[in-house]
């Protein structure tokens, strides 16, 4: 959909009234969207993306399917307020966690963003590996992007039925996997399964599961590069962190210059052609659509599909490779290039600041929490047999993925002792509220408020011990 506005050309070798009785002009504001056919090409850069699409892929549609001792590697269950992640269990007072692992993603993209541009946009961002799979499925389906370019322009044909159809129905089958998957993270994935063929899942789970299947064929199918132009913040402010030694698909004019077609017998010194033969196909790779001879623009994603194609048209011409390459705007100019510098040191001790943060506080995280909360209703009491008493409510919660047993005492003052349940059971995952009681013998009380220990002892897992002080009330001395 275009804008338009009226814009009148005015002709200076005329006078007012004749240009007033000109046609007013329209200029679009707003270039409707063309098409862009990919052409399929080899290389280096094409292997280490099939390979990186692959793994992830692999752990994408596999890790909700693996289970560890019966419980999922990856299960978010949302109900129960438990999420499990690679054998370890955490809760929703864990989630400072989750902020630091928020953190350190965007400081690794930052990170790797000053050295090597986008590069997470080339290989691994969800929205370029969808989009490698649905052109790789289009491309076996319609043929090469010429064939596609032709069939799209022919006429309506049983042909053209048939590989849109299927292309299509392939396209709604991985976008539908894709959505299966992703709810499976969150709904065991093989009774997700069961249930939705059987008609006994929620409501939410068919609305979540279509709402990703969507959501997959619309932007890796239909929208692709304008999710990466228009929609994706990333595009937009990359160019902050963008310098003079930032590693990125650059073009080298100063050896491409001045380009032109040629035999390849033909000596280029005596055509005063450099080394770019202006074969167009680092733009008929480029899934965005640029020109990459152009320079750096903000629609370039770094995947180096032009670096594949330029190389292989320089080796059928027996020139040297890199007329594309990954490089910085220094080495382009004949300046050094330098890696280290006070950008990346600071992103790179910030983020190694965080990664250890976040390895200290996971290696030294209890899986077991004991709670202590003193009874405000009375001071103290006496019993039958002389001795002064406190009340307690005892919060225990068992973050381990087997049942324990614990061991409850008590220790700060002589003759202290804790009459309620000294042993107590607790599964996975439980969250146990225990009454308890402690009595002590006055004469051992010196003052006022004293302080007392609280011990939790697993008798399932011997390493796991743990105290919580809290106060013991008694009568004024």
């Amino acid at each position: 959909m275009s804008s338009q506005i009226p814009v009148k050309q005015i002709d200076p070798s005329t006078d007012a009234s004749d240009n007033n009785k000109k046609k007013a002009e329209t200029v679009d504001l707003y270039a409707e969207r063309k098409k862009i056919y990919v052409k399929e090409v080899k290389g280096l850069f094409q292997r280490i993306r099939f390979f990186s699409l692959m793994g992830l892929m692999g752990m994408y549609f596999l890790f909700c399917w693996i289970t560890i001792d019966g419980q999922p590697l990856i299960h978010f269950d949302l109900p129960a307020r438990e999420f499990h992640l690679y054998g370890a269990t955490f809760y929703p007072k864990d989630f400072f966690l989750l902020s630091g692992m928020l953190i350190i993603c965007a400081f690794g993209l930052f990170f790797i963003t000053t050295l090597f541009g986008r590069v997470w946009c080339g290989y691994t961002c969800p929205q370029t590996v969808w989009t490698f799979i649905f052109m790789w499925v289009e491309e076996r389906i319609e043929g090469s992007r010429n064939k596609r370019m032709k069939l799209d322009k022919s006429e309506n044909s049983r042909e053209k039925v048939v590989k849109k159809s299927l292309k299509h129905t392939a396209w709604l089958l991985i976008a539908l996997a894709t959505g299966l998957t992703f709810v499976g993270y969150f709904y065991p994935i093989r009774e997700l399964i069961a249930d939705l063929f059987t008609l006994q899942a929620n409501g939410w789970a068919y609305f979540w599961v279509a709402f990703f299947t969507v959501a997959t064929y619309l932007n890796a199918g239909w929208l692709r590069e304008q999710v990466c132009l228009y929609m994706c913040p990333y595009a937009r402010f990359q160019s902050v962190m963008f310098d003079p030694n930032t590693r990125i698909v650059s073009y080298d004019p100063s050896r491409g210059e001045p380009r032109g077609g040629r035999k390849k017998t033909a000596a280029k010194e005596e055509l005063g052609l450099g080394d770019c033969i202006d074969c167009g196909l680092c733009v008929q790779v480029c899934p965005t659509g640029i020109d990459i001879r152009d320079g750096l623009q903000y629609e370039c994603i770094g995947c180096a599909l032009c670096i594949d194609a330029c190389d292989n048209v320089m080796d059928k011409m027996n020139y040297p490779r890199g007329l594309i390459r990954y490089t910085t705007e220094n080495e382009l100019e004949g300046k050094t290039s330098k890696l280290l510098r006070p950008r990346t040191f600071g992103y790179g001790i910030v983020l190694s600041l965080m990664v250890s943060a976040i390895i200290f506080t996971l290696s030294t995280r209890v899986p077991a929490e004991l709670d202590v909360l003193r009874d405000r209703g009375a001071l103290f009491n006496y019993n039958g047999r002389g001795l002064i008493e406190n009340s307690y409510t005892l919060k225990i919660a068992n973050m381990s993925e087997v049942p324990q047993t614990y061991q409850l005492s008590v220790s700060g003052l002589d003759t202290l002792t804790l009459t309620s349940k000294a042993q107590v059971n607790v599964a996975s995952g439980e969250h146990l509220s225990l009454p308890a009681v402690v009595e002590v013998d006055p004469e051992s009380i010196h003052d006022t408020n004293s302080t007392i220990t609280f011990t939790m002892r697993s008798l399932t897992d011997e390493s796991l011990t743990i105290e919580t002080e809290s106060r013991f009330v008694g009568p004024s001395q």
